[in-house]
């Protein structure tokens, strides 16, 4: 019997039992959807992990820390329990020294600090990021509207990211976006800010000595009140996105760095810039130094051996591909567990294709008897069972995958606010080719193992008994 004549029996017979055969299919049709569906939730936050991986830095990229200086709002996750704290500074010196290594491209100072923001009935705070024209540009920082601030321009030009409005309140109430649902009315693209560096000041004059009369805002680069000195900036630019889509530049406010060593140099001259080192007298320290060093490397096969000449250096390191790697691992086993659950329901639909293949086998004895009297061999018997059970798998796993788009795409529409609220991309369910492609072969690999003990069955049947069969 020729594979054609096979096929033409299978489709035939499937056909004889419409309704049997299109129960039976949803059943798979079921389970391959629902694996399909669990599995594309934890590619979703994956690929959600690449895209924040590659806004900070991408896989190239390697943060080095030394001792304190600056103020982050995290602390470096490379700081585990053995590796001891670096007592070196990020300086100049040390920062050239990361330059001249081999397969380093760019190797760009960054300082961070805390600021107040001051706006008519407002007032908010963030974390300052001032880096070099090269550094920001690596950033790739995606703007809404404007451009990156220009170097050494005598005054701090701004580019703020999605979420800063989002940290203002009013002085009044003591309330802000999240209690109010309502955004400060500031255009921070156009509107000039008091921006205050020295917060230590300002918290210690509770804002009461802040004099703004006089000023200027679209005017004067800065104003005395006491010690603390308030800077009128404006925005160079905006980070795209709404305040409730979280991105990796939600929280920060870009500034260059020359401009602001040169500023924080002149308002505390012979005082320690915040977040500075001082000597053991209590002076400031001689030299300036970094809150970090962002290191960018010409290929990721080149990433671990850099890092791992840095950390002979006396310098803690961290990267995006360590961070990638364990992140990974865990992500294998949350796609383990929603697979498993997805995969109980195609098991199901396993227990289906056996029944419905048994009920066939009684069914249709006296044929089988026939065909085994005219010459069928049992190997060709075997292979009609399977290819039925292949069937009922292949349509069922090409219809489900179908149903898995649209659950996917309905998931997605439903959860657009709430994962771009949670940093996640808008996509929570990605469903790529290979996973379509892996669960048809899966479902037709589920349907012929289910069938594989009703063709056993079939072949072992005697003729003569068959045929008597009534």
């Amino acid at each position: 019997m020729s594979w054609i004549d096979l096929l033409r029996m299978s489709g035939s017979n499937l056909k004889r039992r419409k309704l049997r055969t299109f129960l039976t299919v949803l059943g798979v049709i079921i389970g391959t959807a629902s694996i399909v569906v669990m599995i594309s939730l934890g590619l979703g936050l994956q690929e959600s992990l690449y895209q924040e991986v590659e806004q900070s830095g991408g896989l190239t990229s390697i943060k080095v820390s030394g001792a304190g200086a600056g103020d982050s709002m995290y602390a470096f996750s490379s700081m585990s329990g053995e590796e001891e704290e670096s007592k070196k500074y990020i300086n100049d010196q040390a920062v050239s020294e990361l330059a001249q290594l081999e397969h380093v491209t760019v190797a760009s100072p960054v300082y961070e600090m805390w600021v107040n923001m001051l706006k008519g009935r407002y007032e908010g705070s963030g974390q300052l990021v001032a880096m070099t024209p090269e550094g920001l540009a690596a950033k790739n920082i995606p703007l809404a509207t404007g451009t990156l601030p220009a170097p050494n321009s005598g005054s701090l030009e701004l580019v703020y990211g999605n979420g800063i409005a989002t940290s203002f309140y009013e002085k009044g109430t003591g309330k802000g976006y999240y209690e109010t649902g309502e955004l400060p009315d500031i255009d921070f693209a156009n509107d000039s800010i008091f921006l205050i560096l020295d917060q230590d000041g300002y918290n210690n004059n509770m804002g009461g000595g802040l004099d703004m009369g006089g000023m200027d805002e679209g005017g004067g680069q800065q104003a005395k009140s006491g010690t603390v000195q308030k800077h009128v900036v404006k925005a160079s630019g905006v980070v795209e996105g709404s305040p409730d889509e979280y991105t990796a530049n939600y929280y920060y406010i870009y500034c260059d760095l020359d401009t602001l060593r040169q500023i924080l140099k002149k308002e505390f001259a012979g005082r320690v810039i915040p977040g500075q080192p001082s000597t053991k007298s209590g002076k400031p320290y001689k030299e300036f130094c970094y809150s970090y060093a962002q290191v960018n490397v010409d290929d990721i096969d080149n990433v671990e051996a850099v890092s791992a000449r840095i950390r002979e250096m006396g310098y803690n390191v961290e990267t995006n591909a360590e961070y990638l790697n364990s992140m990974k691992s865990q992500f294998a086993i949350i796609q383990a567990v929603l697979g498993g659950i997805g995969a109980v329901s195609l098991f199901v639909a396993a227990i289906g294709i056996a029944n419905t293949m048994m009920m066939s086998i009684y069914e249709r004895t006296k044929e089988i008897g026939v065909i085994k009297v005219l010459g069928c061999s049992l190997k060709n018997i075997k292979q009609m069972f399977l290819l039925e059970a292949a069937f009922i798998g292949l349509i069922g796993g090409m219809a489900g995958n179908v149903l898995s788009f649209l659950m996917s795409a309905a998931i997605n529409f439903l959860t657009k606010n709430g994962a771009s609220s949670m940093g996640l991309s808008s996509e929570i369910s990605y469903i790529p080719i290979w996973l379509v492609l892996l669960s048809m072969g899966f479902a037709m690999l589920v349907g012929v193992v289910a069938g594989y003990f009703p063709a056993l069955r079939a072949m072992k049947l005697s003729p003569l008994a068959a045929i008597r069969n009534e």
